[in-house]
């Protein structure tokens, strides 16, 4: 057995010139265990320990959350080269459709055409990257029940950067969270980097990496396989 520190976690290591066999999926941590150091990575504030890349098994499913504005859709767009699901995409998709209706009228369209996606692309089995929309801990919880039903792990990738940069975040693409929701999505981001800080994965997660915008940009891919 050997430590894989990029997946942080332990794999099976198959002998040399010996054929490899199914790696079981890692145990997930029940709520408020403890967890191994390898488990969480925190990128934060270490410009020499940024990585180029952040790779998972095969068949995981990798959860991309920050808060409006901190930059997941960029990041998801430049780095994953596997299938992906972002939520802004299927809302452009409808606001294509519907040109000059406000956005807040079909709302609820794009996030159930949103959340539909999702559950087809959970039950492909593929290897996927999704935008968790709004740090709704209820999505995590229930992407990660999709992937234990298939032998897989629910990965985590929480985006750190401060109020002022994801409000500029929403300034520069011309779309802005209402204030009350912008104030929910700041407590439970909050709430999430100190779960993740203290060591306590949140219910379902195998791991979890912390990145502030510079080591957000130091990434060129996030994906799967060796």
């Amino acid at each position: 057995m050997t430590v894989d520190h990029e997946r942080g976690r332990v794999r099976e290591v198959p002998a040399p010139g010996g054929a490899g066999r199914a790696v079981p999926a890692p145990r997930t941590p029940e709520a408020n265990e403890a967890v191994t150091d390898e488990a969480v990575r925190d990128l934060r504030g270490r410009p020499e320990r940024s990585v180029p890349e952040l790779l998972f098994d095969p068949g995981d499913v990798v959860v991309v959350s920050g808060l409006p504005g901190s930059g997941k859709t960029t990041l998801m767009r430049r780095a994953v080269t596997d299938r992906r699901i972002d939520s802004q995409d299927t809302r452009l998709a409808w606001q294509r459709r519907l040109p000059g209706i406000p956005y807040a009228l079909y709302r609820p369209l794009t996030r159930t055409a949103h959340f539909v996606r999702t559950w087809w692309a959970l039950r492909s089995g593929d290897s996927l990257v999704v935008h968790d929309c709004g740090t709704q801990a209820w999505v995590r919880h229930w992407l990660g029940r999709g992937a234990r039903r298939r032998g897989r792990a629910l990965r985590l990738i929480v985006l750190d950067v401060p109020a002022d940069t994801a409000l500029a975040g929403q300034a520069s693409r011309g779309r802005w969270v209402s204030r009350y929701a912008f104030a929910r999505h700041r407590g439970a981001a909050r709430r999430l980097i100190a779960q993740v800080e203290a060591g306590r994965l949140p219910t379902g997660c195998a791991s979890a990496v912390l990145l502030d915008r510079d080591a957000a940009s130091a990434l060129r891919r996030i994906g799967f396989g060796q």
